[in-house]
């Protein structure tokens, strides 16, 4: 088994984190994991995006060209690797942000408004956890409770219990949302 995901957006979204989360939940569950980050060099407000592989087998590359999965927190990500994703993928858009929807028909589409949830929420920090809730579903390899224990290993001192809270409560959200799509994945 091997899924790949890129998670785009802004510099200052979370995206490099929400990939990293990912990636240190599949490691800490014993599975052989890739995280490239790639951004540009004004790093908040520009482009911002990662490469995560997750895998039973060791990982022959970190560069995907054709990942199963695809987060756009924006319009400009949406654009850029939308024609990238292997037929039968899926796209997970932030919905607060990006008001199009994804043309191709040989991809899932997972509309979600991670902004507004993350809001609700009393964390707008929080998007990008909303929306790593909605890919943990997406990619189906890795349990949502350990990618509550990576996002606590990663913030949980640094952010305290209460944001913490909001946080686990996005990656909830987003997977239930994610959930009730059906898309079979």
């Amino acid at each position: 088994m091997e899924r790949s995901v890129v998670f785009a957006g802004f510099g200052g979204q979370g995206v490099l984190l929400a990939g990293k989360v990912l990636a240190r939940a599949a490691m800490d569950l014993g599975l052989h994991v890739t995280w490239l980050p790639s951004y540009g060099p004004e790093m908040r407000g520009g482009t911002a995006n990662c490469t995560v592989v997750v895998s039973t087998d060791p990982v022959g590359s970190p560069i995907v060209d054709a990942p199963d999965v695809l987060l756009a927190m924006n319009g400009p990500s949406l654009d850029k690797f939308e024609g990238r994703v292997t037929p039968g993928g899926v796209i997970v858009v932030n919905s607060s942000l990006v008001p199009r929807a994804v043309t191709r028909k040989d991809v899932g589409e997972v509309r979600l408004a991670a902004n507004d949830l993350a809001r609700e929420l009393g964390e707008p920090r929080a998007a990008n956890m909303a929306a790593l809730g909605a890919i943990v579903w997406a990619i189906g390899t890795v349990p949502l409770e350990a990618v509550k224990a990576a996002m606590r290993g990663e913030l949980g001192a640094k952010i305290g219990e209460k944001a913490a809270q909001a946080n686990e409560a996005a990656l909830e959200q987003g997977f239930a949302l994610g959930q009730k799509t059906n898309l079979g994945t």
